[in-house]
């Protein structure tokens, strides 16, 4: 009895590890971070919690379930890609057909606990990037065509007008100020990640940056974004909804992806390629960060 027990608490661990990997957590923690912040700036402070609590837990869901529904769709794609074969569907620990009810499931728990709890502005909105990521970007633009996250990277954004909207029951141009941040900043983001797995994307027949256009003009096309994001995420201070703090964070952040950027050019290796990586990822964490705090402190 207690070896039964004992071996149904290990398959219940092992099955619920696998299907948070179908989440995919640590996106989801990002967009729930910039949810956040989007939250904190449009109430002028801290929501109230009867509406921040089921905005965090309706976002959390509609992540979870578009990244589910992405790795259904994708499943042979990542088979073929060494940085993906050990992925839930592919490795063979979760039938696609329960990833992709998993998926559904927690997209229609999200539309619901927003709209009975929040409004159905901000549920519209989940929805809406939902569908983005889903079908424009996963179904139609990923496998054929250069402008895949150029154009795709919008859904990443969305869940920052979610947080307005759970706020505010509208958007602004503040709020579409702070979309354009995220969706200025996912090229070189994502770039960078593609020249590391150059050879992958090449495999899968996947018409990256890199594979559709070379690594140099990848490189090219990185600093050229970043430089953008740098002018962008200024965008925040002429609406006077944040200070001296973001603005000197936004800065120096700014500076930094720049010069990263720079590197990748001049050295042209997987190193420096890594390094712009982690960066761009710490850059939209810090940045956000420093609106938050701008925001409560000053």
């Amino acid at each position: 009895m207690e070896s039964s027990v004992r071996s149904y608490q290990l398959n219940f661990t092992s099955t619920l590890k696998t299907y948070l990997e179908l989440a995919k957590l640590r996106i989801v923690l990002l967009l729930l971070f910039t949810t956040l912040t989007a939250m904190v700036i449009a109430a002028d402070g801290i929501p109230q919690f009867s509406i921040l609590i089921p905005t965090l837990i309706g976002g959390a869901f509609a992540a979870a379930g578009s990244s589910a529904i992405n790795q259904y769709l994708d499943r042979d794609m990542d088979a073929k890609m060494a940085r993906t074969a050990r992925r839930p569907i592919p490795s063979g620990r979760v039938e696609p057909v329960n990833a992709l009810f998993f998926g559904l499931a927690l997209v229609a728990w999200s539309v619901l606990v927003l709209g009975v709890w929040v409004n159905w502005l901000a549920a519209g909105l989940a929805l809406f990037g939902g569908l983005y990521y889903v079908i424009l970007y996963t179904m139609i633009l990923k496998r054929n065509t250069v402008v895949n996250i150029l154009i795709g990277g919008g859904a990443g954004a969305v869940p920052v007008l979610v947080g307005w909207a759970a706020v505010t029951g509208s958007l602004s141009l503040e709020a579409f100020a702070l979309f354009a941040i995220v969706f200025y900043w996912t090229p070189p983001h994502s770039w960078a990640l593609a020249l590391l797995v150059n050879k992958d994307y090449a495999l899968a027949n996947v018409p990256m940056m890199p594979v559709a256009r070379g690594e140099e003009a990848t490189r090219i096309q990185i600093l050229l974004y970043s430089i953008q994001l740098f002018v962008i995420a200024l965008l925040p201070l002429p609406f006077q909804v944040l200070g001296i703090v973001y603005l000197l964070a936004a800065v120096l952040l700014g500076l930094g992806l720049i010069h990263a950027s720079i590197n990748l050019i001049r050295l042209g290796t997987g190193a420096a390629a890594r390094s712009m990586y982690k960066f761009s990822t710490a850059y939209l964490a810090f940045l956000f960060l420093a609106m938050m705090i701008d925001r409560l402190v000053l």
